[in-house]
């Protein structure tokens, strides 16, 4: 009953998402792509023995190319059914395919369109990356046979207990999957509670990831051409960018009347800033607003041989994260400044780039204690404190040097989840 309501609702709403996928269409017009796929309705032919992978934004895509290069290696004949609910997603994605795989948007989750998804298409497995439950499109999965599971799976305290609070919808959601791989203990017993049978802990996949060589080297060389120290903020959300420059605007007018400490060699006014948005659609967006408040700006997609000087480097490029932490001396983690979780630090520590974040990490709790422990990061209470660190960290380079080394190692130490999810997809289509 409680899901019959629900579809009824999501029926009732899909004008809304047409609406919605429109007004989005202006600014990102990869939304307005395949529309009528969301809705369950194809230009490819029915076909069947597909391995569903579904991967909802850029984060989860990203994760899913480690996972399906194993796969690939494991299954090489395997026929690759890619779906996304973001644009950014879709495009990321689009480099993962190989001749006879298929790319499309993943059915709005009303049952008409979910069933139309599942016959047209007759998936051997369905696996969703990380934190993807839709409650019709995996009763419709159990009811056809098809065995689904949650891989990299992670639930935080706050989703459990959003999940509880709609049990009656979210349980039988959760009961649905036939396996879930998580990332580490701790989600595992949330998901447990939230109604999952009992998970597997085979680590996180984004350990697995090997920075692009040619972009370190890129960076790297750009650094030592910077001729000043350079401190990142790396995929910064909305919210963020303005709390850096604002404070970095005050700290300027306080700097121009009173001299920095003697002790303190580099300051605020001796960095180079870089600013890479976590979304491309505020790419424009911050670039305005880097001059609204009085800061000379230059944007990676003028750049040719080297970045321009400028007061503000602006990072409005996709797919070129580990240049950005090869140029950077250290970084200050998007996300975590506002409650928002934080995003991926992973990559930062493979590549060599010490970390400041904030308080808000949930996304990556256990990824982050473990970088703190590793000496690879250290957590702040807000950004003008992360600003600080940074200042003391360049000020004592044996440390950032520490710090610095400190995160290959640890990237390192927890390779492997990869394999072992692979090895437990063979598994399951076996069983």
């Amino acid at each position: 009953m409680i899901r019959g309501l629900y579809s009824i609702g999501l029926w009732l709403a899909s004008p809304l998402l047409r609406r919605k996928l429109r007004k989005r269409a202006l600014a990102e017009p990869g939304y307005g792509l395949a529309v009528p796929e969301r809705f369950g309705h194809y230009t490819q032919p029915p076909s069947q023995g597909w391995v569903w992978v579904h991967a909802v934004s850029l984060g989860e895509t990203r994760a899913a190319a480690i996972l399906l290069a194993a796969l690939r290696r494991a299954m090489p004949d395997m026929r690759l059914l890619l779906t996304h609910g973001t644009a950014t997603g879709r495009a990321e994605g689009q480099s993962l395919l190989r001749a006879g795989d298929v790319q499309v948007w993943q059915p709005w989750d009303t049952p008409g369109a979910v069933q139309r998804f599942v016959r047209h298409f007759q998936p051997r497995i369905g696996i969703l990356m990380e934190t993807e439950i839709w409650p019709n499109l995996l009763a419709t999965c159990q009811a056809a046979g098809i065995p689904v599971a949650l891989a990299n799976a992670r639930l935080s305290p706050k989703s459990l207990r959003q999940a509880q609070r709609l049990s009656a919808l979210s349980r039988p959601a959760y009961g649905a999957l036939s396996a879930v791989w998580a990332q580490t203990e701790a989600d595992a017993q949330r998901l447990l509670q939230a109604g999952t049978r009992p998970p597997q802990v085979l680590g996180n996949l984004k350990f697995d990831a090997s920075p692009n060589p040619a972009q370190l080297v890129t960076g790297r060389a750009w650094r030592h051409g910077a001729g000043r120290p350079v401190v990142l903020l790396a995929s910064a959300r909305e919210g963020e960018e303005l709390m850096l420059l604002s404070y970095l605007k005050s700290f300027r007018a306080v700097a121009q009347q009173t001299p920095a400490p003697a002790a303190m060699k580099i300051g605020v006014m001796d960095v180079q800033w870089l600013i890479v948005p976590r979304h491309p659609q505020r790419f424009d967006a911050v670039a305005e607003l880097v001059q609204a408040q009085g800061f000379s700006l230059s944007r990676r997609s003028s750049w040719v041989d080297a970045p321009e000087p400028a007061d503000v480097w602006l990072g409005d490029s996709l797919g070129e994260m580990a240049l950005y932490y090869g140029l950077a001396d250290l970084a200050l983690l998007g996300g975590s400044f506002e409650p928002l979780g934080g995003q991926n630090l992973i990559e930062a520590a493979a590549c060599g780039c010490a970390m400041v974040m904030g308080p808000s990490t949930f996304n990556f709790a256990e990824a982050a204690e473990l970088a703190e422990a590793a000496g690879a990061a250290c957590r702040v209470v807000g950004m003008p404190e992360a600003v600080a660190q940074a200042l003391a960290w360049l000020n004592a380079p044996q440390q950032l040097a520490q710090a610095a080394a400190a995160g290959p190692e640890f990237a390192g130490a927890h390779r492997g989840a990869a394999q072992k999810t692979a090895a437990a997809v063979q598994a399951l289509l076996a069983a």
